[in-house]
């Protein structure tokens, strides 16, 4: 995979909200989201979600396992299939495969050590923020995070990880293309619910002077 399409995906992870703009998405990953080559994207999606619900009946060995036996007795059979075809037609065609044997696909270390930086930057981003809503420094924000952390609760309950996996890979074949196609109706909507939030967090930090941040902070920004 190409290190620029890597590090649009490790933006787009951090900011999901991206999902939800084609122009910022790598043209493949933008092809396949929304659907601009249906075969390419139901064969992605399909062969992505049977493998993630095979999680749900199997253990990762397994699954791993007859991932691996599957592809492997697919290759079997058509080498065979070639090597039959040759030896009728008395040919000497190259390996079918040939050209993915000559791929290079070891990942060079001036690449790695982009990825590692890279990952480095987003982790420690990622702190920073961690940092400032657990140790309350805008305690609006900190309220916030409070209420996704509760919500996250009863989500945890109702659900195990590889439902929410899966719950998220469905949505990302999905809600994407449905926002593109009712964007109009959708951002309505959602610019009402936002200026509500907004008039209701101006109203909160007017009434909590210890939310604001002092105008030293400001400047230090």
């Amino acid at each position: 995979m190409d290190l620029i399409i890597v590090k649009h995906l490790l933006n787009v992870m951090i900011r999901p909200y991206k999902w939800f703009n084609p122009e910022k998405l790598p043209p493949k990953v933008e092809a396949l989201v929304y659907w601009r080559d249906p075969v390419s994207s139901g064969i992605v999606f399909g062969a992505t979600l049977v493998v993630l619900l095979s999680f749900a009946y199997m253990s990762l060995i397994s699954v791993i396992a007859y991932l691996a036996m599957f592809i492997q007795s697919a290759c079997i059979i058509l080498r065979l299939y070639k090597t039959a075809l040759q030896t009728v037609h008395k040919t000497t065609e190259s390996h079918p495969f040939q050209e993915y044997l000559d791929l290079d696909i070891r990942l060079p270390q001036e690449k790695a050590e982009e990825l590692s930086k890279l990952a480095v930057v987003h982790i420690n981003a990622v702190l920073v923020e961690l940092r400032r809503l657990l140790l309350a420094e805008d305690l609006v924000d900190s309220a916030k995070f409070f209420g996704i952390l509760w919500v996250l609760t009863y989500v945890g309950a109702l659900f195990n990880g590889l439902t929410l996996i899966i719950i998220g890979f469905v949505a990302l074949f999905t809600l994407p293309k449905v926002y593109e196609n009712n964007k109009t109706q959708i951002d309505q909507n959602i610019d009402v619910v936002r200026s509500k939030i907004a008039e209701l967090t101006n109203k909160v930090r007017a009434a909590i002077p210890i939310g604001k941040k002092s105008p030293e902070a400001k400047k230090k920004e």
